[in-house]
């Protein structure tokens, strides 16, 4: 059997009644993070939210005035996932996010008419696809596609748009022979009942369990956004459908003009612009490199003519990297002296060098590291990495000259 949402994909609400409630769980990421999330699982007696699957994510919606967070399809039966109990028998009223679904629809649709589109012009079969947060993505059986071919595809698609054509839904029964001239990857497992049969008019014929528009004008418009190399010599294709493309064209939009702002150039310049900004940038990251290193031999000689120096130096700065810290230890020479140089944030990440003799290095190394939350290693009396935090530097600062004193 087919869901309501299925046989008519614009129905927003919808009463039914819940045929069964039991405790359940969920993954959930929150924050980053993956959580249990127990709740229930409600089946209604039929629903109008999509249960995941066919490639489209599953619909968001209210069961009364209880979030649903998740359908998922187990056979012939959608389950909800909802964190309240909801009580066997009683009569509930469903309601859709329907800007989601539309989304959905709009996305899915297109993917029908791409797909159709890249096969026959081209030959090119699609073997997946995914419906994003943000873009879409087919996977196409050819292992490049050229701008041109992209070109001709994207004004097709939209030709075929603004044809009005429509969009038809057949069901028919497993055992029909007509199921064997429509366009398929195969049903699941678990696949029960009617197999539902997404018809656009003289352009594709598919079976389909998701949600589509019953006319490809109400796709809007299909933006090919650009390709990008697959697995196992295979091309993915990016897309954009319908609202997405406005979106899309709204932030491409206020990017623009901040741009204009921030560079003082009109649109047509701002490559041209960034490409002399970041050519300056780089000059300038150099000239300062070659100063630092000035600077890093500068250090090591005042350092050295200094007839009070001990057996310890030490060094934190806010500009510089390896090679920096890599010249002051060579100018100072680490056969007797203790060096200890970090760059970086006061209490931020950076790096550090440790370098002396070895068995002061090799002693001393691991317990920088862990007070400085790092990763690094150490061989031939040096001893350096990145570290998370600088917080506790004037204790390991404190823990070296310890050390070196007791040396003495």
């Amino acid at each position: 059997m087919a869901f309501q949402c299925q046989r008519d994909c614009y129905m927003q609400e919808f009463v039914t009644s819940v045929v069964a409630c039991s405790p359940g769980e969920m993954k959930q990421e929150i924050n980053g993070k993956k959580e249990t999330v127990k709740g229930f699982n409600v089946k209604l007696q039929d629903t109008i939210l999509f249960p995941e699957g066919g490639g489209q994510p599953d619909d968001h919606g209210l069961i009364g005035d209880v979030p649903v967070l998740r359908v998922t399809r187990q056979g012939a039966e959608a389950v909800h996932f909802v964190s309240s109990a909801l009580e066997v028998g009683q009569e509930v009223q469903l309601k859709v996010d329907w800007e989601r679904r539309f989304d959905h629809m709009q996305q899915h649709s297109g993917q029908h008419l791409i797909t159709a589109i890249a096969e026959s012009m081209f030959g090119y079969k699609t073997t997946s696809w995914e419906l994003g947060r943000q873009r879409s993505t087919i996977e196409l059986d050819t292992p490049s596609m050229k701008p041109a071919q992209m070109e001709a595809l994207e004004a097709a698609v939209n030709e075929k748009i603004r044809a009005h054509v429509p969009v038809a839904v057949q069901v028919l029964s497993l055992d029909d022979p007509a199921l064997e001239q429509v366009r398929s990857r195969g049903l699941p497992d678990d696949a029960a009942g009617p197999i539902r049969i997404i018809d656009i008019e003289g352009i594709d014929v598919n079976m389909c369990c998701g949600t589509h528009v019953s006319n490809l004008s109400h796709l809007q418009v299909i933006k090919l956004l650009a390709t990008e190399k697959g697995k196992k010599n295979k091309t993915n294709l990016l897309f954009l459908v319908g609202n997405r493309v406005l979106k899309y064209a709204e932030k491409s939009y206020s990017t623009e003009r901040s741009l204009v702002s921030l560079l003082k150039t009109g649109p047509d310049d701002h490559v041209d612009t960034v490409d002399k900004i970041q050519k300056t940038v780089k000059g300038l990251q150099k000239s300062n490199l070659g100063l630092l290193r000035d600077v890093a031999v500068l250090i090591a000689q005042n350092f050295k003519s200094n007839p009070e120096r001990g057996n310890f130096f030490t060094l934190h700065k806010k500009e510089g990297d390896n090679e920096f810290m890599s010249i002051i230890a060579n100018e100072i020479g680490t056969e007797e002296t203790l060096v200890f140089l970090t760059v970086g944030e006061e209490k931020g990440p950076g790096l550090f060098l440790l370098a002396g003799p070895s068995g002061k290095v090799s002693e001393l190394g691991p317990r920088v590291l862990e007070m400085l939350q790092g990763k690094g290693a150490g061989k031939n009396g040096r001893f350096q990495g990145k570290v998370n935090s600088m917080a506790r530097r004037g204790e390991v600062e404190t823990l070296i000259q310890e050390h070196c004193k007791n040396e003495q």
